[in-house]
């Protein structure tokens, strides 16, 4: 009998262990964005001087940043993806977004990969899909090939007369008005790397803004500075430019 009941006792708990570890509640997940000009941390009280310098030797301002990230993508360690249909809207210019926590939960745990996306997915950049983002004025003309913009980045800079000069670098699906189906999608996807998903977990990222102007095309302003939304050429280049903005920083508990 006390064999018997013994067994029981070891069944018993084991159930309770897991039924403890499929109870676990799921949680949300804060990611912060901090800006810089390579080692030179940026905040708004930074815009609107002629302060920067970018790779092609050219001084330029910052009057406006704002970028939207998306899709963020957990793979669990036993291979299952979660995908959460957040999206935010960074906004450097009045302070807003820069630290943003998921209205969706995912359960903690040990993750091999996460990551986010800078813009959006063909799938979801539709016209009139974000009421926010129409009243912030983000969003693409048709003949453009609607949508939303990915980025607004906005300053002045020295010309090659030695003027001050207007640019305007943003970041939408590159679109041919002449061959509408050449549009390529130009939104991309930031790897954030392994990590352990908590009660409290921030991702720390960083945009260093000096990258877009150099890494790998050098960024002439003087060639590329307004009307780049319906320049096909461009917004190429501006995608490739992309895949070195983002670092981490650092992940907190």
């Amino acid at each position: 009998m006390k064999k018997i009941i013994i067994i029981c006792l070891f069944f018993g708990l084991n159930s309770c262990s897991q039924d403890r570890d499929i109870s676990l509640s799921p949680v949300a997940i804060t990611l912060n964005f901090a800006h810089s000009w390579g080692e030179d941390e940026i905040s708004s009280s930074d815009f609107d001087e002629l302060k920067f310098t970018n790779e092609n030797e050219q001084t330029l301002s910052i009057n406006r940043l704002r970028y939207v990230i998306s899709e963020i993508t957990l793979i669990h360690e036993s291979g299952e993806p979660t995908v959460l249909n957040d999206y935010n809207l960074v906004d450097l210019t009045n302070e807003a977004g820069l630290s943003f926590t998921t209205s969706e939960s995912i359960l903690p745990g040990d993750y091999v990969s996460a990551s986010f996306r800078f813009g959006f997915s063909n799938n979801l950049n539709i016209d009139g899909a974000y009421p926010d983002l129409n009243s912030a004025l983000f969003n693409v003309p048709g003949l453009l090939g609607g949508g939303y913009h990915f980025m607004q980045l906005d300053g002045m800079y020295i010309d090659n007369n030695n003027q001050e000069a207007a640019y305007n670098y943003h970041v939408i699906n590159a679109f041919d008005a002449s061959n509408p189906n050449e549009t390529v999608e130009t939104s991309f996807s930031v790897n954030i790397g392994g990590l352990t998903i908590g009660s409290n977990t921030n991702i720390n990222m960083k945009m260093d803004i000096s990258e877009w102007f150099k890494n790998p095309n050098m960024w002439d302003l003087d060639e590329f500075d307004t009307n780049l939304m319906g320049n096909y050429d461009a917004q190429l280049l501006m995608n490739q430019n992309g895949s070195s903005v983002f670092d981490l920083v650092s992940i907190t508990q």
